[in-house]
């Protein structure tokens, strides 16, 4: 089958009861079968169709991952239309541009708070003219033109269903592999985000061919709860969800995923390093408040995990003591604590969107999850490269799958040749013309294949640079490797390393609010709230001695020995997204930030023993303020490379 539509068809007519997807409501979970979807699905079809929905047009769809959001895109591509999924976190400021660059005329939204955003923007945004809410609470009221529920789009779909029978079957009959199925808009980290025109054709050969490698089948069960808007979750929930045929599982709110993931049990589980980071450091904080007994047990089965974990993971043998050894520390360590993440049930796990820190990455192998990395983009539909079981490391991201090849410049940038490239970025021809070249697509990455042909990806081939002067003259520096290994520790949320050009590196550090409170109540150590406790003296020599840990692991690479971490301070805010500091998929704005806090970065290499700082910064009710502070800048110990004998 060549489309999105033609699939969801297939499922309903060969297996109509078989569930295809669930959302938890007031703490129950509702179910929809294909053969109810397909229903939903041509209802809202016609009724986008009577709305005046045009082949070719767009259609904006905001929320959290829900049955009826999932449905809208895909009766938008029942007609040829094209969805476009945004950040549902974003401000309303940041929809502007999407709405007028891809002249949107219809919105569908999951809520009240989506609601408002557009209607703020509304006068900025002249050929907006129908919105449409999923849930109506709080909406009652509102009089708003061309404001309406997607109950009502529903029901004048069946009006017009009865008056044009035919017309749902004809417009999927047109429907081809070639057509636009999707746009998706980059997270922007340099400027102006781009629209990425995705077909029916890339998203699906892509889909299939992960769906073949770790061998999917329509019984997995996934739950769907990062933002619809980045491919990655659009792939796994809805690409080869539609490919394969299996359940999509929507989550109540985000604050109840956790709680979610041990009921549903997931057997295909995805997520970005900082999810996996953040589920490390609810364990970790756990842990403090456990017994001493319990605290013991974890500490020796850990040791024996990060022995013996990862090779048994690879299927290499082990000897008879170490089996023994694995199954009792299954049975009171490692099985507990998959079920309390839960991961009981998962098969395979990936983790992709930026580099994961080596030590969190076998901490998740060693207590017996599939734990994988996948390398890809929101121009190649993600699935470049996997790694196949029994080959993950930390160090690569897999090897190229099938129907993808790849070549390493001369520069070192990676390039990716492959069915699900993108067709192109809308209305930018200069940005397609540099990024596709010859049917290579520039990715942007540096990078190399291994002797065992597995790619290594540095960094950012704009962000890998050198340092100049001093002690490591010339060394490479790559930052997003030195942020990961300083996020792997509890205490570090965020982490952003300067050095290019420099003769040594520093760094800001965001505190994990949670872990650092928590250290601290333990501590008696009194605080108001985040600029409080990142101030405190105590936490600061509590991230030197994180730091310090992360200089001696560096010293063992001779390559990245000079990335070690000279001075540092503890950032009085935390980078947030709405101020611009960070990507909507939280990947660091680097360049920003160096220039938003330029003095800082200036204090750190002059010397200086302290520096005050005023931000600006965003409220979540929308208000504007100023946090300020004066940081204190601490030196931290750095260690001679360790030379490898020849």
């Amino acid at each position: 089958m060549a489309t999105f539509p033609h699939l969801l068809l297939e499922h309903a007519a060969r297996r109509p009861h078989a569930p295809a997807l669930r959302e938890k409501d007031l703490g129950i979970w509702q179910t929809l079968t294909w053969a109810q979807l397909a229903e939903l699905v041509r209802a809202l079809a016609h009724g986008l169709a009577a709305a005046g929905l045009q082949r070719g047009e767009h259609l904006i769809v905001v929320g959290e991952n829900r049955p009826r959001l999932y449905a809208s895109m895909l009766a938008a591509q029942s007609l040829g239309a094209i969805p476009v999924p945004l950040y549902q976190d974003a401000v309303a400021a940041e929809f502007v541009f999407p709405l007028n660059n891809a002249e949107v005329r219809f919105v569908v939204a999951e809520d009240q708070e989506q609601i408002d955003k557009f209607l703020e923007v509304r006068a900025q945004c002249p050929r907006l003219q129908r919105l449409w809410f999923d849930d109506p609470r709080g909406l009652r009221n509102y009089r708003e033109p061309g404001l309406d529920s997607l109950d009502a789009l529903a029901e004048a779909g069946r009006e017009h269903a009865r008056k044009h029978p035919q017309f749902f079957d004809a417009e999927v009959a047109r429907l081809q592999g070639a057509d636009v199925a999707a746009m998706f808009y980059t997270s922007g980290t340099t400027g102006t985000p781009k629209g990425v025109v995705h077909t029916h054709g890339s998203l699906l050969d892509r889909a299939q061919a992960g769906a073949r490698f770790d061998k999917l089948s329509d019984s997995e069960e996934v739950l769907a709860y990062l933002p619809p808007a980045w491919i990655g979750q659009n792939i796994f929930s809805y690409a080869q969800w539609l490919a394969c045929g299996y359940v999509v599982n929507c989550p109540e709110s985000a604050a109840t995923v956790s709680i979610d993931m041990k009921e549903i049990g997931p057997t295909y589980y995805f997520a970005p390093p900082r999810v996996f980071e953040g589920l490390l450091t609810s364990v970790m904080v756990r842990m403090e408040d456990a017994g001493a007994l319990k605290r013991w047990m974890f500490e020796r089965f850990m040791k024996l995990a990060r022995r013996v974990g990862p090779a048994r993971m690879d299927g290499k043998p082990l000897s008879l003591a170490d089996r023994l050894a694995w199954k009792l520390g299954d049975l009171c360590i490692f099985g507990p604590l998959r079920n309390q993440l839960g991961m009981s049930r998962v098969r395979v796990a990936y983790t992709a969107g930026e580099a994961i820190g080596p030590d969190l990455f076998s901490f998740y192998r060693a207590i017996g999850i599939n734990l994988k990395q996948l390398y890809g983009s929101t121009e190649t539909a993600v699935f470049v490269c996997l790694q196949p079981d029994h080959e993950a490391r930390a160090d690569t991201v897999g090897v190229p799958i099938e129907g993808v090849e790849l070549r390493i410049a001369a520069d070192g940038e990676v390039q990716v040749k492959s069915s699900g490239l993108l067709k192109g970025y809308f209305r930018n021809e200069k940005a397609t013309a540099e990024a596709l070249q010859d049917g290579w697509f520039r990715t942007g990455d540096a990078g190399f294949l291994d002797a065992g042909g597995h790619l290594k990806i540095i960094d950012r081939a704009k962000d890998v640079g050198r340092l100049r002067g001093g002690a490591f003259d010339g060394a490479m520096f790559a930052p997003k490797y030195v942020e990961n290994k300083l996020k792997f520790f509890p205490y570090v949320k965020e982490a952003v390393a300067f050095g290019d050009g420099r003769d040594q590196v520093c760094a800001f550090i965001n505190i994990d609010m949670e872990a650092v409170g928590h250290w601290a109540e333990r501590r008696n150590l009194p605080y108001t709230g985040y600029t409080d406790l990142a101030g405190k003296p105590e936490v600061l020599e509590l991230m030197r001695g994180c730091v310090e840990q992360v200089n001696a692991d560096l010293a063992r690479d001779e390559q990245l020995a000079g990335c070690q971490v000279h001075r540092f301070l503890v950032l009085h805010k935390e980078l947030d997204a709405d101020d611009g500091e960070l990507t909507r998929t939280r990947k660091v704005r680097r360049g920003f930030i160096a220039e938003r806090y330029a003095p800082l970065v200036q204090a750190l290499y002059e010397g200086r023993e302290s520096q005050y700082i005023e931000t600006p910064v965003k409220f979540e009710d929308g208000r504007s303020g100023v946090v300020s502070a004066t940081l204190r800048i601490a030196e931290a110990k750095t260690y001679p490379a360790v030379r490898r004998a020849a």
